[in-house]
């Protein structure tokens, strides 16, 4: 089966519809919700203290984020600002501490605070304090007190002061006085007091009280810390934000300002005590560094004194030099020694004829001219003895010549031979000097290299503290602050809290979820069945349609009738016809009608239907079948006799028992008669077949008031003659829980052709018919006209 879209919208319009009419019946109470939250939030808009934000902005540098340029950025390079990086995380905990701001409050004196009486809250005066008031503790306890003193001026020059808050830190209440002067030391056990005027504000005391509000240091830092806010404007800059909330944006003001120097002081005194201690510190070191490099360079002094040194290296690089000199001299004597061995061995062993080396003996003269003459002798000997004998006188003389000359030249060789003995021992002698002194070099090298080593630490250190005394002398005159501040603090005069938009639009919601709730809750709470909706969803019954409350006293329908009920009971009359379509048109139409529990209105419903049937010109007749309970007569007049009578007596007839209402053409009523002991068993009499078939022969439409279902099985006896059932339930009367009972009987099918009727709902609240017909039909609420041409 396909479900059209149009239907569904449709329905969920009906369902939203009711929804709000529903809620819209009670429009009342949600202006009178509305008027009271309005107003309150007015009384409260009127007499709340209104809170302000203060803002300050502030640069702080940050080795990360970059930051404001330094005045030691000049001394970079000597890594005076090494150790002044900041973290602007860091930073940001630091403006939020709570010493901070306690050394913001006790320099401020924001402990003190004074009131002035308004028609019904107390103001705060800040900065508008027509009196001075100074504070003197006599012991630490005096930080943690709560003092309330009431101020009221007498005079231009005195006072009256009373002590409000009376307890042991104050307990002698002014030593019994009250009256002082302004000026006077007024004294307790624990503090004193001078109050004088203020000169500069004309603000007029005169017969006004001013409250004088004294509180614990650590209560007033607690309350600053909790509305102070300290927060970066992004993640990539060190620009920061902070702001306070205060009922006085002046107070607001004036602590930021000097929260943020405080903040700057402290980061100030910090540095310069570093700079200064590390002066003091540099200070002393060099002093004893200095006396400790006179004693090194003197003891370096002493070394070279002690060791003839003047230079190590270069007199070693000597001692070196000359005794390779004296290693080379002592090799050119021992060759030219040799040579001298040799010549005088070949001299010796040589004859008158043999020629002599020459060029052996370098650097002797003599002896090469002794042997150059030599040859040239023997050179001319040959010569002659080739012509002439050995015993030729000049030959002869030429051998004396030479015999001379060889002996001169031995002589003169082993001379020489001497001299170069004594030469080679001087050389030796020398060398050994010179090797004893390169033997000694590494050892003084060593001693002066230690000693060295200690000077050049003590050079470096010397030089290194006074580069750093510099440098702490440079930092202690160009201290910088941690933080610029890019913008003072300023209040916005419009406040932040309560904000008026939001507080009404808060009590308007209020206004209307109050009674919505109220509403709701009792909706939720009651169990009972009052429309059409709360059947929905719970029972598959077909509904027949509902009966609203009728404003009119009238217990039975006139043709003249227009009131609501009047109009559904029409309805439902057409409805029937649907229900009873199956009945065949010449013969008569049986509706019964029941409930689950008596007072639901079935017997209102069944005379009232019966009238309306009779009005539209059918021949209708009402049966009083509850026997039991019997209820026409409380609408309509009856006699005694009726349906009991009939059925337990053979000789009663119909026609004697069934009367004719008044002003109805064709409305006849069977009472039921008195209530007999076994109504049980009359209803399963033959007799009550008879009568079924006796008075279809003679109706159009034969209306029966049965008993309740839940109570008797009266009904369920006599349901086969039926041919449509109509179940009556009363709004407001029958609980959701009890529709089971109808439900049952309709699956099981004991009431055959069964629908579901709602008596006496409330049309004001949406449940029933708007009907607007006739002088007194109600008029349609105005909320129903809205959209509506």
């Amino acid at each position: 089966m396909e479900i059209n879209p149009s239907n569904e919208n449709h329905n969920r319009e009906f369902q939203l519809r009711n929804f709000i009419d529903h809620y819209l019946v009670h429009w009342k109470w949600f202006v009178i919700g509305i008027f009271i939250s309005i107003t309150i939030a007015y009384i409260y808009l009127r007499y709340t203290t209104p809170q302000f934000k203060a803002t300050a902005t502030i640069l702080v540098k940050d080795e990360k984020k970059g930051g404001m340029l330094s005045e030691l950025s000049a001394f970079a390079d000597m890594g005076i600002e090494s150790g002044l990086k900041n973290n602007v995380d860091n930073e940001i905990e630091i403006l939020k501490s709570r010493t901070l701001i306690e050394n913001t409050v006790k320099k401020l004196h924001l402990n003190i605070s004074m009131f002035i009486k308004g028609n019904i809250i107390y103001t705060e005066m800040f900065d508008k304090t027509p009196i001075e008031i100074q504070f003197i503790p006599k012991s630490p306890q005096f930080s943690d007190s709560n003092i309330t003193l009431q101020f009221l001026e007498i005079s231009d020059t005195s006072f009256q002061l009373e002590n409000k808050l009376q307890n042991e830190t104050s307990k002698n209440n002014f030593l019994n006085k009250n009256d002082f002067q302004y000026g006077e030391l007024i004294s307790t056990q624990n503090w004193n007091l001078i109050i004088t005027k203020n000169a500069s504000k004309l603000f007029k005391v005169n017969n006004r009280e001013i409250t004088i509000q004294v509180n614990a240091i650590d209560d007033v830092v607690d309350s600053f810390r909790s509305r102070l806010n300290v927060n970066p404007l992004s993640k990539t800059s060190s620009v920061v934000e902070l702001s306070l909330i205060d009922p006085v944006y002046e107070k607001a003001e004036i602590f930021l300002d000097n929260l943020i120097q405080i903040y700057n002081q402290d980061a100030i005194t910090d540095k310069n005590q570093i700079s200064e201690n590390t002066s003091k510190f540099i200070a002393e070191r060099l002093s004893l560094i200095t006396r400790e490099l006179d004693g090194v360079e003197q003891d370096v002094e002493s070394f070279k004194k002690t060791n003839n040194l003047t230079d190590i290296d270069s007199e070693a690089k000597l001692f070196i030099e000359g005794s390779n000199s004296y290693d080379k001299k002592a090799v050119d004597t021992e060759i030219q020694l040799n040579v001298v061995n040799s010549m005088l061995d070949y001299i010796k062993k040589s004859s008158a004829t043999d020629l002599l080396p020459t060029n052996l003996i370098v650097g002797q003269e003599d002896a090469s001219g002794i042997i150059n003459m030599y040859n040239e002798l023997v050179l001319d000997r040959n010569r002659i003895l080739k012509s002439a004998t050995v015993a030729n006188p000049t030959v002869l003389k030429m051998d004396q010549q030479i015999a001379s000359l060889k002996q001169s030249l031995y002589s003169s060789l082993d001379q020489l031979k001497s001299t170069l003995l004594i030469q080679k021992r001087d050389i030796s002698s020398q060398k050994g000097i010179m090797d004893t002194k390169i033997g000694k070099i590494p050892v003084q090298e060593r001693q002066f290299k230690i000693i060295a080593r200690q000077q050049k630490i003590k050079e470096e250190l010397y030089l290194y503290l006074l580069q750093k005394r510099e440098e702490t002398a440079i930092s202690l005159s160009a201290t910088e602050p941690n933080a610029r501040v890019i913008d003072a603090a300023k209040a916005a005069h419009i406040p932040v809290a309560p904000k008026k938009k939001i507080v009404f639009l808060v009590a308007l919601l209020i206004g209307i979820l109050i009674p919505f709730g109220i509403i709701y809750l009792i909706d939720l709470l009651d169990t009972k069945i009052k429309s059409r909706l709360d059947l929905e969803g719970k029972t598959n019954i077909p509904y027949l349609g509902d009966i609203p409350t009728s404003a009119a006293n009238t217990q039975i329908i006139k043709s003249e009738s227009r009131t609501s009920s009047a109009e559904a009971l029409r309805i439902i009359r057409t409805n029937l016809e649907f229900m009873l379509s199956k009945v065949p048109e010449k013969q008569a139409k049986t509706l019964f009608l029941t409930s689950t529990f008596s007072k639901e209105g079935k017997t209102f419903v069944s005379i009232n239907l019966a009238a309306t049937f009779a009005l539209s010109g059918k021949k209708v007749l009402l049966i009083g079948m509850d026997i039991r309970n019997p209820k026409l007569d409380d609408y309509v007049t009856l006699p005694d006799q009726g349906l009991t009578n009939y059925l337990s007596h053979n000789d009663a007839t119909l026609e004697n028992l069934i009367i004719k209402q008044k002003g109805y053409e064709n409305f006849h009523i069977l009472p039921a008669g008195i209530i007999p002991p076994n109504p049980a068993e009359l209803l399963l009499s033959k007799k009550v077949e008879e009568l079924f078939k006796t008075v279809k022969a003679q109706y159009d439409y034969i209306i029966v008031d049965t008993a309740p279902v839940s109570l008797v099985t009266d009904t369920l006896l006599i349901a086969k003659y039926a041919d449509c059932f109509l179940f009556v339930i009363r709004a407001n009367y029958l609980e959701k829980r009890m529709l089971h009972i109808a439900n049952d009987l309709y699956l099981e099918k004991k009431l055959p052709n069964m629908c579901l009727l709602l008596n006496d709902t409330d049309s004001t609240k949406g449940y029933g018919y708007g009907y607007g017909y006739g002088i007194k039909s109600r008029k349609k609420p105005w909320y129903k006209k809205i959209g509506r041409k």
